[in-house]
């Protein structure tokens, strides 16, 4: 495999993310250019063009003058990353079974089995970072163009609000089991059910949008 040289802003912005995602900088959280720069040994124009990259991912806000902080999920985010999501992986489910082949069904299984052996292990993060790398796949297999560069738009969001949905299911095989049957229909080429069970599939995002929305009416805590 080649290797691929990766500018210093990019390399930055990947460190940044993958603090956000693993929850090692929590919503709220300040980031400072010179911080950051001191931190990483990165000067501030590196540092800068990072956190514009992060902005345009949806990860944090930026506020004049006085840097930027993490952004934090509210119960309307997240009732727009459910509705979004549904929308964009139904198609793909659908798509990806009107279109299945053995080659594309060894991909999909292939990725269906990393998320069963992360659950085995017992490890939430390995189980997010797999759940949403098999929702990818399905998205990648649907081979619509257009579908795909809307999903790259919100896919770090959408890696955090799987985090924050699979946070609140305690069972890992069920986590397991609800992938299985949604491969299982996309691999048979059963269009209706594929497309059914990726709408079912989603219906976590309900719970998080009701979870979070509960939190909000109790806590007088706002994120920036």
């Amino acid at each position: 495999m080649p290797i691929i040289p990766r500018s210093l802003d990019v390399q930055a912005a990947d460190v940044l993310r993958e603090e956000i995602l693993n929850g090692t900088l929590t919503p709220g959280s300040r980031l400072l250019e010179i911080e950051l720069s001191e931190r990483l040994n990165l000067s501030r124009g590196t540092i800068r063009s990072a956190l514009q990259q992060l902005t345009y991912e949806g990860l944090i806000v930026q506020f004049p003058y006085r840097g930027c902080a993490v952004v934090g999920l509210t119960s309307r985010d997240a009732w727009e990353l459910y509705t979004l999501r549904n929308a964009l992986e139904c198609l793909a489910a659908k798509l990806s079974a009107q279109s299945m082949t053995a080659n594309k069904a060894a991909i999909l299984e292939a990725a269906l089995q990393q998320l069963r052996e992360a659950a085995k292990r017992g490890n939430w993060k390995e189980v997010s970072e797999e759940d949403f790398a098999l929702h990818k796949t399905i998205i990648q297999l649907c081979e619509h163009r257009r579908l795909q560069e809307q999903y790259s738009v919100v896919e770090h969001q959408i890696k955090l609000y799987i985090a924050s949905c699979n946070a609140l299911n305690l069972d890992l095989d069920e986590i397991v089991r609800q992938h299985e049957s949604l491969v299982e229909a996309i691999c048979s080429g059963n269009i209706v059910v594929a497309e059914k069970i990726a709408g079912e599939h989603n219906t976590d995002g309900q719970l998080l949008v009701e979870h979070l929305h509960q939190l909000e009416k109790t806590s007088q805590v706002a994120f920036p």
